[in-house]
């Protein structure tokens, strides 16, 4: 599980680094990539997605262990 987790995680750093760039440079990273509107586009689109929504069960993970808390009061 901890490999889906770092893999996750990395696609959502590259979709939120692709987001950084579509909002201050109007430049999509992907899209130049693999094509606008492509199927390889549309895959990535997807995958950065599903890695978002898997990164909910971490979060919830830490928030229910108080790990969260734990590291904020240090």
């Amino acid at each position: 599980m901890k490999f889906i987790n770092i893999l996750t995680l990395i696609l959502v750093i590259v979709g939120g680094l692709n987001w950084g760039l579509v909002g201050l440079l109007s430049f999509d990273l992907v899209a130049a990539i693999f094509g606008a509107g492509s199927a390889l586009s549309k895959i990535v689109y997807i995958l950065v997605g599903l890695s978002a929504a898997w990164q909910f069960i971490p979060l919830f993970s830490a928030l229910g262990s108080g790990e969260l808390a734990t590291q904020r009061n240090r």
